[in-house]
């Protein structure tokens, strides 16, 4: 009997990796639970060290790659209502020379913010009505992040320019045309969205 208990016990934890591998290597416990993965089985596989903690109630198997984006990767699976901004999504394209020190992150107004342990966020809230506008999704280590288009981001950048400083969102316009990974066309249509055409016309003028 004891030997069926521990069979059973190991043909759960299998079941739970092959579950963990469907839905690309990493879950939240509650979607682990949904899928049909006993707590004791998770904790199991955390324990004999077959799954690590990736940020509190979100795991990943150990056996996977390391992950290239932790922090975004975190983020999208623990608040997938954000949308990856401004600074962090300067970074993630490729547009500036800053190194983010937290995620920065926008939410809906009204939207309750988010609690996590780490890392930590900094918070722009977006008008519902032009929230949507510009999200991209990206695998990243099969998780599904949300991230503004470097065109929405470099426009978001003037629109908040007063907090992250107007020096940060001219050069994410001129790296962004030195590397062309957008034009200017799709910068003056967020522009004119987001009411930043007459803020940022001097200095679309200047890099023509």
């Amino acid at each position: 009997m004891v030997y069926l208990s521990i069979m059973r016990y190991r043909t759960r934890e299998e079941e739970a990796e092959r579950v963990f591998r469907k839905r690309g290597g990493t879950l939240r416990t509650s979607q682990a639970i949904a899928e049909g993965i006993h707590p004791r089985s998770l904790y199991s596989l955390r324990t004999k060290g077959r799954i690590v903690p990736l940020s509190r109630g979100l795991y990943r198997l150990a056996d996977l790659p390391d992950v290239g984006n932790p922090d975004l990767a975190v983020v999208a699976a623990r608040v997938p209502s954000a949308a990856i901004c401004l600074i962090s999504s300067l970074s993630f394209h490729r547009i500036t020379t800053q190194v983010p020190h937290s995620v920065d992150v926008a939410l809906p107004r009204g939207t309750k913010a988010p609690r996590l342990d780490f890392p930590p966020l900094r918070i722009f809230r977006i008008s519902r009505g032009i929230f949507e506008a510009g999200i991209e999704t990206h695998d990243v280590d099969g998780i599904a992040v949300r991230v503004y288009s470097p065109a929405r981001s470099i426009v978001d950048c003037f629109k908040f320019r007063n907090r992250i400083g107007i020096d940060i969102a001219v050069e994410a316009l001129r790296l962004s045309q030195r590397r062309r990974v957008c034009t200017i066309a799709e910068i003056l249509e967020y522009a004119k969205l987001l009411r930043m055409h007459r803020v940022m016309l001097p200095y679309l003028e200047a890099i023509q």
